[in-house]
């Protein structure tokens, strides 16, 4: 098998390179720390490199990449420990506005004029995508909503919120404007330092409803656990490409600490849980779609696995830095704080296990 990348492979992840260059870890901050968390005018040049569009079929007027396309985006993504909430503010809000039909919010959130998230995690629910604490009532032509929602990603940042809401017995998916009258927002920080947040809906209008039923959200939901496993392993590189150099320079007793036979084998073993790292994830994203149930579990196998393996080699990374490697002031503590926050995205290691085990 041909596991060289195309031309056009090689061109996303070149401007991935090129557009996260000039973030250093200080700029990291300062974009991190603003008042929405992310700076609009970054996030526009971003969609205009195409990488959201990537994510949007070409019926639809996107660039439509394949599973393979938008892995090797998010590792780019991830190598680079780029700040850009692609993955749950682009791809993710992007396939459910496509899959739902609602082609006036996908234009404008594929071409960066609008930012959109989804509003699914409720308190007490864990990581269940059943809406239960939101309720949808059915009000003349259109519907409102009630109800609260937490874990929002971009709460401060986001146009649009895409929210999950029980209607007839079943979990449905509404567009809300966030000027609509009755939303509130309450924002916060995550552990990544990017900010989410709470929203409380009072008889809240929808603009739209989408066409989504269970099963098309939870398609989605496994491939943004793919790519967001592709991150992770991007991450995982990044985090032993540092502790590399950092062991080369660092001086105990007159030598450097690289030289310690016993670090010698620890950083080999983290180099052999990235190599495994990404033969999982290219196992899950060449495998056949044609089978939902053998992809989704390909999906929730690559993004147990790699969190898991990644969370072990970044704990390695941060002790051979020493204290301040869990700081800010280093790159591997931020790249360790993401892959935190993305290792639980729709849901954790022993939750994500749980579900392929059950579609054995």
């Amino acid at each position: 098998m041909n596991f060289d990348l195309s031309e056009e492979q090689e061109m996303f992840c070149s401007s991935v390179e090129r557009f996260a260059a000039p973030i250093d870890v200080e700029a990291r901050r300062r974009l991190r720390m603003s008042p929405e968390g992310y700076d609009r005018a970054r996030w526009k040049n971003l969609a205009d490199l195409g990488l959201i569009a990537l994510s949007v079929s070409e019926q639809a007027g996107g660039m439509g990449g394949s599973s393979v396309d938008l892995a090797l985006v998010a590792e780019a993504i991830g190598k680079a420990n780029a700040p850009d909430p692609w993955l749950e503010l682009g791809v993710l809000p992007a396939r459910l506005l496509e899959k739902g039909g609602a082609p006036e919010h996908l234009e404008a959130v594929a071409a960066g004029e609008q930012i959109a998230t989804l509003a699914w995690a409720e308190r007490a629910q864990r990581y269940s995508l059943q809406a239960e604490g939101v309720k949808a009532e059915a009000s003349g032509d259109g519907y409102r909503l009630s109800g609260e929602k937490t874990f929002v990603f971009g709460g401060a940042i986001a146009d649009l919120f895409i929210v999950t809401a029980a209607f007839e017995g079943e979990t449905a998916c509404f567009v809300i404007s966030k000027d609509a009258d009755g939303l509130e927002v309450r924002p916060y920080r995550l552990a990544d330092g990017s900010i989410a947040g709470e929203i409380r809906l009072t008889r809240t209008e929808a603009a739209a409803r989408l066409d989504l039923g269970s099963e098309d959200i939870s398609s989605i939901v496994s491939e943004v656990r793919l790519y967001a496993a592709a991150e992770i392993a991007g991450l995982g590189q990044r985090l032993l490409a540092d502790t590399l150099e950092y062991v080369k320079e660092r001086e105990q007793f007159g030598v450097a600490i690289g030289s310690f036979q016993a670090l010698q084998h620890r950083l080999v073993e983290a180099y052999a849980r990235i190599e495994q790292c990404r033969s999982m994830l290219y196992r899950a994203a060449l495998a056949d779609r044609s089978d939902a149930g053998a992809w989704e579990r390909a999906a929730a196998g690559a993004k147990a696995f790699i969190g898991d393996n990644v969370d072990a080699v970044a704990r390695e990374a941060v002790q051979m830095h020493g204290g301040m490697g869990i700081t800010d002031e280093l790159a591997i503590g931020h790249a360790m704080k993401r892959v935190m926050v993305l290792a639980r995205l729709f849901g954790d290691t022993d939750t994500v296990l749980s579900e392929y085990a059950i579609a054995a």
